[in-house]
């Protein structure tokens, strides 16, 4: 294996955990790289090597074609020795005589001269995030050992053509920074500016009705069959979990095993176990900074604290200004209650920094607070990069046609009875979601959709202690059906474990390398982080 140096790699790892750390864009969305604003695309030219399968066309005019390597909103180095090309897709499969639309496809080669025959494809997260943006994270936990690498971008995402991105939703979460989170006066504006992408897409001829799971399924299966891959192995973080489980129900040929990592199964994809991971991210967080003598002994009762300070600022919401790298003029925030769970399930990435960050808003400093909330709004990282188009494809057919607003709220009171329904009403990260979707205007996916998946392929199962996006508990939910499966929480790491412990790593390479029976050793030698303690 290339063997990439510690420096970099500390590097590296610790502005994946910062992105993480922001990236409240989506429920699951799993933004990667918040590098330089607004870089300029790149271009990679195919290295070469012997080709990866051979040209094909498939059924339903779907075909592959090397060419140079997707665009990418910020440089990515590993693509200069990728093989790269487009797959050609019907945008909607039931019509014969529909457009096609084409996804970027880089084939990252294995860092051995000899790898394994059956390569690796990546489902990325989101719904909405581009898979070629996530090279950095899969390599960095070494995916490409012994097995080459395949990036797909997903339909309608930033490296597809067309790529259903929407600028004015993206400035909307930045101006809204000034607004109560939870106020009707800001769903009204919310829901104006999801109508305002669904009509300008809808106008440049995109079938919203088209970008789903499904169809993005059946795109995964083509490429198999494209690219000439007897076998290959499926790995997917965040909501890539729901779409791989779907994949390997409805297109189980040719896949010899998968992960998953931050499972989300479609039959429970909604705003309720939203709610539900919160709740189970939240306590493995307070829980270990009880267990942690100096944390508990300066932060006594944490939990009690924070659900505190989100009945009370979602009654009397909390204004300050803060000051953004990269913006030199002051931002004015204003801290609700929902800005503070939401604000909570991104920070679980910086575990280390919460207890503090909450003590000081508990004693009238909102400050860490409000720029690591900020932030996130204002990195490049949100802007331009997003599939709202896939997102709201998927959140509206196959999510809120199966689950009520009022359903959103028993769940959220499942969990957090204290709160107001003010708060309640809105899942983290899920903010106005029906209101949202009666404007997106697509129908509902057949409810076959959200069946469980049952399987007899080889599938690791990977949670994170600290997950508050999307619930541990979803890891042995989804595992009870598939027969071969290993199923392992990582204590102490937040959403996606893949990007943030070398553990979570190691375990995957050894699934991939022997599906039956991977090495979960390191586990026992995890710890929790070491609190930081304000004087």
């Amino acid at each position: 294996m290339m063997s990439t140096p510690a420096p970099h790699r500390r590097r590296t790892a610790r502005r994946l955990r910062a992105t993480l750390a922001v990236a409240t864009a989506g429920v699951l969305a799993v933004g990667l790289a918040a590098l330089p604003a607004r870089a300029a695309p790149t271009r990679a030219e195919p290295a070469a090597g012997p080709p990866l399968g051979t040209v094909a066309r498939t059924a339903g005019r779907a075909h592959f074609e090397p060419g140079p390597c997707p665009r990418t909103a910020d440089p990515i180095p590993e693509l200069e020795k990728a093989r790269c090309g487009t797959l050609t897709v019907p945008e909607r499969r039931s019509r014969h005589d529909g457009r096609t639309i084409t996804l970027g496809v880089a084939i990252i080669p294995a860092a051995t001269s000899r790898p394994a025959p059956d390569p690796i494809v990546w489902l990325a997260g989101g719904p909405g995030d581009d898979a070629v943006s996530e090279i950095p994270l899969a390599l960095n936990g070494g995916l490409n050992r012994d097995r080459d690498v395949i990036f797909m971008s997903q339909r309608g995402t930033y490296s597809a053509d067309p790529a259903l991105t929407c600028a004015n939703i993206d400035q909307f979460n930045a101006d809204s920074l000034g607004l109560v989170y939870g106020a009707p006066s800001t769903g009204r504006l919310h829901v104006d500016a999801t109508r305002a992408c669904r009509d300008g897409l809808a106008g440049r001829g995109a079938d919203l009705s088209a970008y789903n799971s499904t169809e993005s399924a059946a795109d995964y299966a083509d490429l198999r069959e494209a690219l000439c891959i007897e076998q290959w192995n499926v790995f997917g973080i965040s909501y890539g979990s729901d779409l791989a489980l779907l994949y390997m129900r409805l297109h189980p040929q040719g896949i010899r095993s998968v992960g998953i990592d931050g499972i989300l199964p479609p039959s429970l994809a909604g705003g309720a176990v939203t709610w539900k991971a919160a709740q189970e991210g939240f306590d493995g967080l307070f829980d270990a900074c009880a267990k942690q003598r100096a944390c508990n002994d300066r932060y006594p009762d944490l939990k009690a604290t924070f659900e505190r300070l989100v009945v009370e600022l979602e009654a009397r919401p909390v204004t300050t200004t803060v000051t953004v790298p990269g913006h030199p003029d002051p931002v004015e925030v204003v801290l609700d209650g929902g800005v503070l769970v939401t604000w909570l399930t991104a920070a679980s990435h910086l575990a280390a920094g919460v207890p503090r960050s909450i003590d000081e808003l508990a004693h009238g400093n909102p400050q860490r607070v409000a720029e690591q909330w900020a932030g996130g709004k204002l990195s490049p990282a949100a802007f331009g990069r997003l599939s709202h188009g896939l997102a709201y494809g998927v959140f509206c057919s196959e999510w809120t046609p199966f689950e009520s607003e009022a359903d959103v709220i028993e769940g959220g009171r499942r969990a957090f009875p204290s709160f107001p329904d003010s708060v309640l009403a809105n899942a983290p990260g899920l903010a106005w979601l029906h209101d949202d979707c009666r404007a997106w205007d697509v129908p509902a996916a057949p409810r076959s959709v959200r069946d469980v998946t049952h399987s007899d392929i080889p599938t690791l199962v990977l949670s994170g202690g600290f997950d508050a996006q999307t619930a541990a508990s979803n890891g042995p939910y989804a595992a009870r059906t598939l027969s071969r499966s290993t199923e392992v929480t990582v204590p102490y790491v937040a959403h996606v474990v893949f990007a943030d412990s070398a553990c979570a790593q190691e375990i995957t390479r050894s699934f991939f390398d022997t599906p039956t029976a991977p090495k979960t050793e390191c586990l026992a030698c995890l710890r929790p982080p070491d609190f930081e303690i304000a004087p």
